[in-house]
């Protein structure tokens, strides 16, 4: 089954969720939290969304419950931010430019994850001619070690992704899909998965972390900047990600299988498992 028919369902279930607009979104925006990731083949996200129903609301923007995302990330000539995470760096930084297409907003974004595993989010809004404008070039200096001239924009990230919200603690939840990564002169895109990311203030329980166990999904993602890097630059070093690379193909690998051996089953539910 082509990963179009699951995202077609997953358009579906999102109308079906209660909403919450931008402004309600103020008292949840966790700037400073901890948060999970999680990999899921695309497949199995519809069956998630219908459990989650009746546990969260979904933010939805000038009309849009998937919303379209386009980043530029920042680095070294060298990389050296990608490396710090690579090698586990405990205090390390992420710079992008994201641009939030539904609302027309746009903002240099640092974030900061310390060495008590917490990440720091702190942002300007511009315009991506703005890059690196007085004001930006000021607020970079003052929210990491970097200078504007000790960086350049090498990747490209493209997405689309729902935000849950629970109905009744501080608790948000992304799911990014159509990943699509542009670097190195290359294009890189990862259609039969999702990236979902459960963002808290303090680690603690969790309605869809309880969901996800019961479909056998367990902690553990790359982050999409160094996904990006690895997919676009084959020959980087990645050896502290083999493990989640592996975990990443081996999640592809499960819709790959669940494919083919559903490709002549008729669809017998709303959101089976076709």
């Amino acid at each position: 089954m082509n990963p179009t028919f699951y995202i077609n369902q997953i358009k579906d279930i999102t109308t079906q969720f209660e909403k919450i607009d931008l402004m309600q979104m103020d008292g949840v925006s966790l700037m400073n939290r901890v948060d999970v990731k999680y990999i899921i083949p695309i497949h199995l996200l519809p069956l998630i969304l219908e459990e989650a129903l009746p546990l969260y609301r979904i933010l939805e923007v000038k009309g849009e419950r998937l919303s379209a995302y386009e980043s530029k990330y920042f680095d070294t000539q060298d990389l050296d931010l990608y490396h710090h995470h690579q090698s586990g760096r405990g205090s390390r930084y992420k710079i992008r430019f994201r641009t939030y297409l539904n609302s027309s907003l746009s903002f240099l974004e640092i974030k900061h994850k310390n060495n008590k595993g917490r990440t720091i989010k702190k942002r300007i809004e511009g315009t991506p001619n703005d890059v690196f404008s007085p004001q930006m070039s000021q607020f970079l200096e003052k929210t990491s070690p970097y200078r504007p001239f000790d960086i350049q924009e090498n990747l490209g990230v493209n997405y689309r992704r729902m935000t849950l919200v629970n109905r009744t603690s501080p608790e948000r939840l992304t799911i990014d899909i159509n990943l699509q990564f542009q670097g190195n002169n290359q294009e890189v895109n990862f259609p039969k998965i999702a990236i979902a990311e459960v963002k808290q203030e303090q680690l603690g329980a969790s309605p869809i972390i309880d969901i996800f166990r019961k479909y056998h999904l367990r902690e553990g993602s790359i982050s999409k900047y160094c996904l990006g890097v690895i997919s676009t630059q084959p020959t980087i070093k990645y050896n502290r990600f083999k493990t989640k690379y592996l975990h990443l193909q081996k999640t592809i690998n499960q819709y790959d299988l669940f494919a083919i051996n559903n490709a002549s089953t008729s669809n017998s539910s709303k959101y089976s498992m076709v």
